[in-house]
Parts: structure tokens; sequence; C-alpha cells
């Protein structure tokens, strides 16, 4: 019994350090620096993939993005035009904390979203309302945003419902050319 409670034991560590996932403050050194409100003023075009856990691609999508300050606050206006046809806007109303995390709102954001940036990383988290074939769902994304360059950015994001991965999603950012 003893042999059986070890192994326990070294299973349970096991899946903990596989869950585990690093601290944004690991990327503080990294560059170029991560600007949010400066990478996303004005206009930003991005393309990307919505994947199930199985890896099979079930959605490509294109994003037209325009950001600008108002009141004190950055919004971020998002057109998706998704493979299937289908079209999709979202306004965010991003706020800088003095920390220099963020804190932003959406329409179909349950909860206000947190974002903490370091170095050329920004860590996004939020639960949003997905819609699915006529029903909406509540889906936790946990994004992390990586600055490649002053007109590139990838973003990597694993969805979840109840603690359990249900997709990822993978962006690819990209300025207009000055």
């Amino acid at each position: 019994m003893n042999h059986i409670c070890r192994w326990c034991a070294a299973g349970a560590v096991a899946l903990c350090v596989a869950c585990s996932t690093p601290d944004v403050a690991h990327y503080a050194d990294q560059q170029p620096r991560l600007d949010v409100a400066a990478f996303f003023t004005g206009r930003t075009e991005a393309w990307g993939m919505f994947q199930k856990r199985s890896g099979e691609i079930v959605k490509r999508f294109h994003v037209n993005l325009e950001g600008r300050e108002r009141d004190g606050h950055f919004v971020l206006d998002e057109d998706f035009r998704y493979s299937d046809g289908t079209t999709q806007h979202r306004t965010w109303t991003l706020t800088r904390a003095a920390d220099g995390s963020w804190q932003g709102t959406a329409p179909d954001v349950v909860v206000t979203a947190s974002g903490h940036a370091a170095g050329n990383v920004l860590r996004w988290r939020y639960t949003l309302q997905l819609p699915v074939e006529g029903k909406t769902y509540d889906v936790q994304f946990d994004d992390w945003m990586v600055l490649m360059d002053d007109r590139t950015m990838i973003n990597r994001a694993q969805v979840t419902k109840f603690g359990f991965e249900v997709g990822q999603v993978t962006v690819f950012f990209r300025r207009p050319a000055p």
C-alpha cells in the first residue's frame, strides 16, 4: 500500500508541474518591449484559427482592428469574418492600472478581463460568451500575446470550460507598414 501512495504522490506532483504556467514577469527583459495601446492604435489586421483539443481546425478567421484613446480608456474595435461566412463585432474598453496591468470589458465578456504585460509579452485572461450552433457557452480564455517586432504579434490562447481544455486559438496580428 505504501508503494501505491508514493506513485500517487509522484503522479500528483508531475500533474501540477505539467499544468503550471510561467509567470509573465519571466519575460520582463525580452525585447522589443510591448506597449499594448501603442501596438493597437490605428489599424491592425489579424488572421487566426480555432482548433479543438484533438488538433482539428474548426474555424479560420480574419479580423480588422481599430484602436484609439477615448475618455482615459483605450477602445479596440474588432470585426471578425469567419471561414463559414459568419461575422462578429466586439468592442473592448481597456484601462491601464497604475501597476501597468490592464482591465477590459466587452459586451460578450463575463466579468472584467485582466492582463499583465512584461517585456514583449501580455497575458490576457477572460471569460467569453461563445456562440456555438445556436447555444451560448461561457468559456475561459488564457491568451499569451508575444510581440515579435514592431509590426507583428502572435497570440496563443488556451480555451477551457470547467478547467478542462476545449481548444486553442492561434492569432497573428500585423500592423501596416509605416
